[in-house]
């Protein structure tokens, strides 16, 4: 089949496209032909270099939309010829906490196209386990943009925030996939959303997904901003996943008692924490990756009411995957990368 292989970390000149051997499904895997694979900043952190132990040559991408061609003689509620959604997460579903269904807190836990590899191919062979239903009345390009950023989302806001009506919650980088994402669940749970972007373009959009307030966090402190729109209380949860650059006035938006979750670093891992705001605000900072299976089915049933949709700022043909890297890191996209096979 051909795939967009590394063999080694970089920039996008160590993307290869090559002919490799095609998967074989084993007796409780399914085959499937991917018809649309969704980017990811997970994507362009393995690209160039994580302390992680993958084998090359590997393949990347964890949001996968595709029809099944092939099904191992163990599956049973999987049929050749089915429209399906792969779930990204790799628990062992043996351990406790997999047993528990907390299966994103797997000690053994990975991720398709980080651990495995992924979509930037024709097919992939994956367990009987990671097959979801299809979404109604979706194209493959927007199906492929739910199951990551909206379980991570979900996780951050719901298992982590305990998001609840009338809280308050700022959505840091709206225009990313997990920004677009939390700004429609946070309205799900009928909180008040303050959303930052770059440009008054993404502003827009963040609007017509439901934020209530939005900041252009190029043109003014957003923590500054915060408070005179909270009449200086802040709010109830920061949805935090940049970083470095944003931290310390994450830290000065929340309101005492609040709560801070954060999923990733995209401006930088290393960042100033004053402990005192910690322990005199009683704040709390809450680690999140990934979500659970049964989350992504709830979430799944939300998408089937229209009550949460994908949002596809961009769709690359497949042989673009280089063009599509770099749009990413340059920031452009409101929402969703999507490669078409």
């Amino acid at each position: 089949m051909k795939a967009w292989v590394i063999y080694e970390h970089g920039g996008v000149e160590k993307l290869l496209f090559e002919d490799v051997p095609s998967p074989v499904p084993k007796p409780t895997e399914v085959l499937v032909e991917i018809k649309a694979c969704a980017l990811n900043h997970l994507d362009i952190w393995v690209r160039k270099g994580l302390p992680i132990k993958i084998t090359y040559p590997h393949i990347l991408g964890c949001d996968i939309a595709g029809i099944v061609k092939e099904v191992g003689g163990e599956v049973k509620n999987v049929k050749k010829g089915s429209k399906v959604l792969i779930s990204p997460g790799l628990p062992c579903y043996e351990c406790e906490k997999c047993r528990e269904g907390k299966d994103n807190e797997c000690p053994h836990y990975g991720i398709v196209g980080e651990t495995i590899s992924g979509g930037y191919a024709e097919l992939i062979s994956v367990s009987e386990k990671n097959i979801l239903p299809f979404p109604k009345n979706y194209s493959f390009t927007e199906a492929a943009a739910i199951p990551l950023t909206f379980v991570t989302a979900w996780h951050m806001l719901v298992a982590k925030g305990k998001i609840k009506k009338g809280d308050w919650v700022l959505v840091l980088a709206a225009g990313s996939g997990v920004g677009s994402a939390a700004i429609q669940i946070a309205k799900l749970f009928h909180a008040h959303v303050i959303a930052t972007a770059s440009t008054e373009e993404k502003l827009d959009l963040a609007k017509s997904l439901g934020a209530d307030f939005v900041i252009n966090y190029r043109e003014e402190d957003f923590s500054k901003k915060v408070k005179e729109l909270t009449h200086k209380r802040g709010v109830d949860i920061v949805f935090e996943h940049t970083g470095s650059t944003t931290w310390e006035k994450s830290i000065k938006s929340v309101c005492n008692n609040g709560v801070i979750v954060t999923c990733g670093a995209t401006t930088g891992y290393e960042a100033v924490t004053d402990l005192r705001h910690v322990f005199f605000r009683q704040l709390s900072i809450l680690g999140s990756t990934m979500g659970t299976y049964s989350e992504l089915k709830e979430i799944l049933k939300y998408v089937d009411q229209g009550k949460l949709k994908p949002v596809v700022d961009k769709v690359f043909p497949f042989a673009q995957v280089k063009q599509a890297h770099q749009y990413m890191e340059n920031r452009k996209q409101f929402g969703k990368i999507v490669l078409e096979m």
